[in-house]
């Protein structure tokens, strides 16, 4: 088997909270992401969805260095970066890049569209002043932006327009990956779709892989194609995007996509909505063994307490079947 382009492994990030005592540790830590593992061809589309709060965009920036992974491996095309340098990480990071949920801060507002785009180019020395600007008009109209327009400010631009910036500013590096942290979550409907046609359209065209976070459960179901669910700093189940909305195996899963409405009244009137009781326990002191054991309405159907005192393991249904889950339940011990 081809190695794949990302390998994500047991990945732990914890953050301290609290003054450090005389042992030299926080007085707590919170749990943000709590051993989570997926791999992603190349051209791949990956979807990571889940509550907010569950450590979704977490681990997209701990997968590009944002944030140092606590523990756990990060291996790109069979190369380990978790733990490395930044002279380690410096390969890679053109080859992995990220759009951020919010079109609105995360572009300087004191630079100018050019700017913006030629920064990376300049950051990893590439080519000289000429060719850039060249570079920076060729983004802008790939993602469908007029490229006379390089010497324009952030707030001259609508939303829409300022996201596909960002998807630009992504692009510059020619990258093998891109992790799309909820990247049509603050604009408009009518302009979302326009987004994740540009992005199909962008993934076809340059071999992309997407690393797609987002909570819309409809936006995941269009553009990837498989799913990985998290909740509380977990995957719990991840699969084929058909296999999953048709037949989905954790609880969890099973209660998200009851939430999702339906276009046909007589079916919207009939579907029958799981509601899960209580909260999302605190990261900071999260539940022994399976931590959805707490809200989970299936719990009764597991004997004795493996729920309350044996965290699960993310692991294929059967040895025929590609989807893994992990739950007392529904997974073989």
């Amino acid at each position: 088997m081809s190695t794949p382009l990302l390998e994500v492994k047991d990945l732990h990030k914890h953050f301290p909270i609290g003054s450090v005592g005389f042992s030299g540790k926080p007085k707590q830590l919170l749990h943000a992401v709590d051993g989570v593992s997926f791999s992603l061809e190349r051209g791949e589309t990956l979807g990571l969805v889940g509550e907010s709060g569950c450590g979704k965009s977490t681990a997209a920036r701990a997968i590009v260095g944002l944030h140092p992974a606590t523990s756990g491996s990060i291996k790109f095309e069979g190369h380990e970066l978790a733990g490395g340098s930044t002279r380690d990480w410096m390969p890679y990071r053109r080859r992995m890049q990220m759009i951020f949920q919010d079109p609105y801060a995360s572009l300087d507002p004191r630079q100018t569209v050019g700017s913006i785009l030629t920064e990376p180019l300049k950051i990893h020395g590439m080519g000289r002043p000429s060719w850039r600007k060249t570079r920076t008009m060729e983004l802008l109209e790939a993602v469908g932006l007029n490229p006379r327009h390089i010497h324009r400010y952030p707030h001259e631009f609508s939303g829409g327009q300022r996201q596909r910036i960002g998807i630009a500013r992504a692009l510059a590096l020619e990258p093998d990956l891109i992790i799309c942290d909820e990247p049509v979550s603050a604009l408009d409907v009518s302009i979302q779709a326009q987004v994740i046609n540009l992005l199909e359209e962008l993934q076809e065209r340059f071999n992309l892989a997407y690393l797609f976070i987002a909570h819309d459960l409809a936006v995941v179901r269009h553009i990837c194609k498989r799913v990985a669910v998290m909740y509380l700093g977990r995957i719990v189940e991840i699969a084929d995007r058909d296999d999953l909305f048709a037949d989905p195996q954790h609880p969890y899963t099973r209660s998200l996509l009851s939430a999702i409405p339906h276009p046909d009244p007589i079916r919207e009137r009939n579907r029958e909505r799981i509601v899960l009781q209580g909260d999302v326990p605190s990261p900071l002191n999260p539940p022994s063994g399976c931590s959805f054991h707490p809200r989970c309405p299936e719990i009764d159907g597991v004997p004795g307490d493996s729920c309350k005192t044996i965290v699960p393991i993310l692991q294929k249904l059967s040895e025929t079947e590609t989807r893994q889950a992990s739950c007392h339940l529904t997974c073989p011990r």
